[in-house]
């Protein structure tokens, strides 16, 4: 027997509808059940052929879990080992790769050091020039962790003194700093089975409970021609990253899809919130995904999605691997080594005291007379100059002067 398992926390209406879905579709040989999970124990299989993630992005523990079950066989959806190497600043660049318009974005240095650094550890950071980042980006603009999501810690700010003040605010967070996109009409789309796609009008601005409450405003042939991009854009992303089960925002600005956000490991599926038509939607096709891999499951294989950006990474690794014969050298042993003072290093070898001198030897005597001002300027150009400690770089951002307001 075939078993698909879905692991979720705080939300309700999907994770029941689901099971519920699966099993009415009584395909011989598979079933579907909540996750339940008792021992884990490293490199055993869990017991699941399939597993959909709607919490481990909250949960270490269940991270952690999931991992070990892919190891053993089990299709995780979404990837637990690509969401968690995943960031928001790294999809926009892969995004400008496959050739998916995004806003222009910054990456900032946190605004705190993170714990154990101190200054030296950020000698390589020049100081951030405010200035030119808001010449590039302009106003408005968003101020958001580059990692992370449910808009935490997302700021929107209309001039210097707004995106310092929400700077200060950000702690130790990695922020971005983005253009913000003025749009005439929005998007939010499901992708699932990277195939699957649901495009569904969305006004971020209205409450959370009436985002989806709106319509498109483009039409005819333009609005067509503007959904098949979005279709287009939807695709190439989730294929290019790798997920099985996502959605994709953009914000359409002059006709042209511009690609907001676009990683998410467990996009919202609540029927309160998108709706019943989109609800039933999601349901089906993600019962349909998990049937799906049950049936391609082979054990004992990884049977994970893996994006064409990590697919092309592989092919294009070098080919061969290590031999029997292969050069290997043993270091020596050390008692200690860091780079903060203690090397490790032998002491040097205590020198031996020179022959004592005869008695009554002459001793000698210092020199005398004087030297003149070129050989003193000789002398000091060849002699070494002593090496000057080099000044760490502050990490902390140098704040421009705030640009005289009409």
């Amino acid at each position: 027997m075939k078993k698909i398992g879905i692991l979720f926390g705080q939300e309700n209406t999907f994770p029941q509808a689901f099971v519920d879905r699966v099993n009415q579709k009584a395909v011989n040989g598979i079933t579907a059940e909540f996750v339940n999970i008792e021992q884990v124990e490293q490199a055993v299989p869990c017991g699941y052929d399939v597993i959909i993630d709607r919490i481990s992005q909250d949960v270490p523990f269940y991270r952690a879990y999931l991992k070990n079950a892919a190891l053993t066989g089990t299709a995780i959806i979404n990837n637990s080992f690509w969401w968690s190497a995943d960031e928001k600043f790294f999809n926009n660049a892969l995004a400008v790769q496959l050739g998916v318009p995004v806003p222009k974005t910054l990456l900032l240095p946190s605004k705190h050091r993170p714990d154990d650094t101190t200054e030296n550890s950020f000698r390589n950071l020049a100081l951030f020039d405010w200035q030119k980042a808001f010449d590039h980006i302009g106003f408005p603009a968003f101020m958001k962790p580059h990692a992370g999501g449910g808009w935490k810690s997302v700021y929107k700010v209309d001039n210097p003194e707004q995106a310092w003040r929400a700077y200060d605010e950000t702690g130790q967070l990695v922020m971005l700093y983005q253009e913000a996109i003025e749009f005439e009409d929005y998007f939010r789309c499901y992708c699932l089975g990277g195939k699957h796609v649901l495009i569904m009008p969305y006004e971020p601005r209205n409450a959370p409970h009436e985002r989806y409450q709106t319509t498109m405003k483009t039409e005819g042939e333009a609005g067509q021609r503007l959904l098949d991009t979005i279709k287009n854009y939807t695709l190439r992303l989730c294929q290019g990253l790798g997920y099985d089960f996502n959605t994709v925002e953009f914000a359409v600005r002059d006709g042209i899809p511009i690609a907001i956000d676009f990683g998410n490991p467990a996009p919202d599926a609540d029927i309160n919130s998108v709706g019943p038509e989109n609800f039933e939607w999601v349901v089906e096709h993600a019962a349909q995904l998990a049937i799906e891999r049950a049936q391609s499951h082979r054990a004992g294989r990884t049977n994970l999605t893996w994006g064409t950006f990590v697919q092309d990474s592989v092919r294009a690794a070098p080919k061969g691997s290590p031999t029997i014969g292969a050069n290997v050298q043993m270091g020596q042993a050390v008692r200690e080594t860091n780079d903060l003072g203690a090397t490790g290093a032998p002491k040097p070898a205590a020198k031996k005291a020179g022959p004592k001198k005869a008695a009554g030897a002459p001793k000698p005597e210092p020199p005398t007379g004087e030297v003149s001002a070129s050989e003193q300027s000789a002398a000091k150009k060849g002699a070494a100059p002593a090496k000057k400690a080099a000044a760490p770089k502050a990490a902390a951002a140098k704040k421009a002067a705030p640009k005289k307001t009409e």
